[in-house]
């Protein structure tokens, strides 16, 4: 008895806390959530394209060199690339799809892009359509024509260019970029590995050219002039330069999200709106807020004592699921939201189905305690099999689906799954610590319910 009474304490305890850190006032974020409602403007959650407004991109891609059988794999390329480098920056809930704008596929391909929540549209759209070129260039024969510029006081200046020819190797045979800091002056670098060709390109130039310059060109411009001074086989290669921490990040992650395969050009630029609207968010959150007070007078009206047990857990439900979706975090959608609300739907069917039973074990003639007891038991294998097909169906839909579909089936996975930790555990704990009052004809009338008394039959 002693024990549960203290478990139902910490459990009331813990959700109070996590309360407060869920439901606190954060201003410093609320610049993100702007135009989507009053109560997510002070409750700091991540909404999606549809909540909070932001850019929408539209891209044509070139694929006049595409034969024509390979268009299809070559645009699905381009949007898992576009994805990657979208997930560089932190955006969530991406949208990215392929559209054909002819009749025929191929005919003018373009490709849809939807950033939720991004405001500074200038970075992201260098971000996702600047192709790094990374080329690694030799000194120039002797009795190469040298490339000259004259400045307005007469002085001759010979072009870096012309003192390098390009070789084979360039980022097309980059494995991976990986950020690292000189352990001297802890200036960031960029180190690269090459794969297999590019290891063997790289080890024959090296090999080639000792005690001379390899320049290292990034998207036409040299970076890095280093002087050979012996045979490097293993394909690893350094960039140093004058990189802050921000840009040297930045260019790994281009040159790890890899090239785009096909050329691609922005048509159009657009900010929008969030397409719900504050007062139709704000409806929202209003409904649900009188959605969950109906059932909550319900259950009490219907179930009495146990379902006053069930609006507290529904209500500790609510507050972990919440700071679930804020630690993750999950950007909240109006797929996603309806996810939310299903799984919570799913966790009243479980105590129903655990008050049903616990009626029926009272009318058999157990006792209180008996009864909550039976009842739990018989119930579990019935929430158990619902819930575990529901978690399965969530999975396959994250595993298979687009981005608005994953953020349904994340948010119904999640609420399912601590639907069941609810129902089985916090009501539970509750329940049976209430089944030790005085047994009376009052006390079994309070833990049936409907038009039952709690008297045997």
């Amino acid at each position: 008895m002693t024990k549960k009474i203290i478990l139902a304490l910490t459990i009331l305890v813990l959700s109070g806390a996590v309360a407060l850190f869920v439901f606190k006032s954060e201003p410093k974020l609320n610049k993100n959530f702007e135009g989507a409602g009053s109560f997510f403007k002070t409750h700091p959650f991540r909404l999606g394209l549809d909540l909070s407004g932001g850019t929408h991109l539209t891209y044509k891609a070139d694929i006049s060199s595409v034969p024509a059988g390979q268009v299809g794999d070559s645009m699905n390329a381009l949007r898992d690339v576009i994805e990657r480098r979208i997930n560089i920056f932190g955006v969530s809930e991406p949208v990215v799809q392929v559209q054909h704008s002819g009749f025929v596929s191929g005919a003018d391909e373009q490709l849809i892009v939807d950033l939720p929540g991004v405001t500074d549209v200038k970075q992201a759209v260098d971000m996702i359509g600047k192709t790094p070129l990374l080329e690694f260039k030799i000194e120039a024969p002797e009795g190469t024509p040298q490339k000259a510029t004259v400045d307005k006081n007469g002085q001759v200046t010979l072009s870096l260019d012309s003192q390098f020819v390009p070789t084979e190797l360039t980022g097309r045979y980059l494995k991976k970029a990986t950020l690292e800091f000189d352990t001297n002056t802890r200036e960031p670098k960029v180190s690269l590995q090459f794969d297999d060709t590019g290891t063997k390109l790289f080890a024959q130039i090296t090999k080639s050219n000792i005690g001379k310059m390899v320049a290292i060109y990034l998207d036409g411009a040299p970076i890095s002039t280093p002087v050979v001074r012996e045979e490097i086989p293993n394909g690893q290669a350094v960039i140093s330069g004058s990189f802050t921490p921000t840009e040297a990040k930045q260019l790994v992650g281009r040159l790890n999200s890899g090239a785009l395969p096909v050329p691609i050009s922005l048509l159009s630029t657009q900010t929008i709106g969030a397409s719900l609207g504050d007062s139709a968010t704000s409806a929202g959150v209003k409904a649900g807020i009188v959605g969950f007070a109906l059932i909550a007078l319900f259950l009490i009206l219907w179930y009495r004592l146990p379902g006053v047990v069930a609006v507290l857990s529904l209500s500790i439900f609510t507050i972990i699921v919440l700071s679930l979706f804020k630690l993750i975090p999950v950007t909240l959608t109006t797929a996603g939201i309806a996810g939310f609300i299903i799984s919570m739907g799913i966790a009243v069917d479980a105590n129903v189905l655990i008050f049903e039973r616990l009626k029926e074990e009272l009318h058999a003639g157990r006792s209180i305690a008996d009864a909550v007891s039976a009842g739990f038991t018989r119930a579990w294998s019935s929430i158990r099999d619902s819930n575990l097909s529901t978690i399965i169906t969530a999975i396959i839909l994250f595993w298979f689906g687009t981005s608005l579909i994953k953020g349904f089936a994340l948010t119904l996975g999640i609420g399912v799954v601590i639907s069941m930790f609810s129902a089985i555990i916090i009501s539970k704990v509750f329940l049976s610590l209430l089944s030790f009052m005085k047994e009376n004809k009052f006390t079994r009338f309070m833990f049936s319910s409907g038009l039952s008394s709690g008297k045997v039959k």
